[in-house]
């Protein structure tokens, strides 16, 4: 089973790459972030002709998530919980209804900028609230998975530049020490379980040239219970994707998981 996550950036200015990738990888779940769409402007016709149930918690111009499934989808949750007056659409969750069943968790973390101050306040409380959420899955002892742009550099090997990240609310002390905590529940990095060093980037800024110069950061992960690491064959970040036309600033990043 081939799981992928893809901050995609905008999914009307990013239709045709997306399509593009799909046609060419074939996975089988793909999470989406930054869908930047209302749940009724989403294109799922697109998704749906290509054998795709779709299922998306959408807000106008910010934000969004969806998923994206060859499987089934069943209990679809939308909001991270813990904050009903929470109005960003930033957590989409669903069963994906295989030979064996799956727990898919789509997050968009906030990015925390400018901090200190409001918004990095923000970053951290809700990573409280997925703390909770990924404490609570774990009790459930069945294959899941946390999988998104988290918005954090968990060490200075993911980023190519780590100083000029280390005042930027995606390095903070605190941002990644809030991800310490949630991996060290019992989540395996998954990326990190098969690749070591640095050099592993899922994100190049439009500007300066990051692309061409490699300057890039990982800041787009999954998260697998033991259940679901136990299943886990490959991993893999298609990083060529970001050399293409009108690219997104991320590139997908998948796992193959065992039947």
């Amino acid at each position: 089973m081939k799981i992928a996550t893809f901050n995609i950036n905008g999914i009307k200015a990013r239709a045709g790459a997306l399509t593009d990738w799909l046609d060419e990888a074939d996975p089988d779940i793909v999470l989406l972030q930054e869908i930047k769409s209302v749940d009724e402007g989403f294109p799922r016709e697109l998704f749906e002709d290509r054998g795709y149930d779709v299922a998306t918690h959408g807000q106008k111009s910010f934000n969004g998530v969806a998923i994206l499934s060859k499987l089934p989808l069943e209990d679809v949750r939308r909001g991270l919980p813990g904050d009903d007056d929470d109005e960003q659409a930033r957590w989409i969750e669903a069963t994906v209804v295989g030979e064996r069943a799956l727990r898919v968790c789509n997050l968009y973390l906030p990015n925390g900028n400018p901090a200190p101050g409001p918004k990095y306040d923000y970053k951290l409380a809700w990573m409280e609230r997925l703390q909770a959420r990924a404490a609570d899955l774990l009790t459930a002892e069945e294959p899941a998975l946390l999988a998104g742009d988290f918005n954090v550099i968990p060490q200075d090997e993911d980023a190519a530049r780590p100083e000029a990240w280390h005042k930027d609310a995606l390095a903070l002390p605190q941002s990644r020490a809030a991800f310490r905590r949630i991996v060290n529940l019992g989540y395996t990095d998954a990326l990190r379980a098969r690749m070591q060093g640095p050099g592993h980037y899922t994100f190049w800024d439009y500007q300066a040239g990051a692309w061409r110069r490699n300057d890039g950061i990982r800041i787009d992960h999954i998260l697998l219970t033991p259940q679901a690491a136990d299943r886990l064959r490959d991993v893999q970040i298609d990083s060529d994707i970001r050399g293409r036309e009108k690219p997104s600033d991320h590139v997908p990043v998948w796992i193959d998981l065992a039947v």
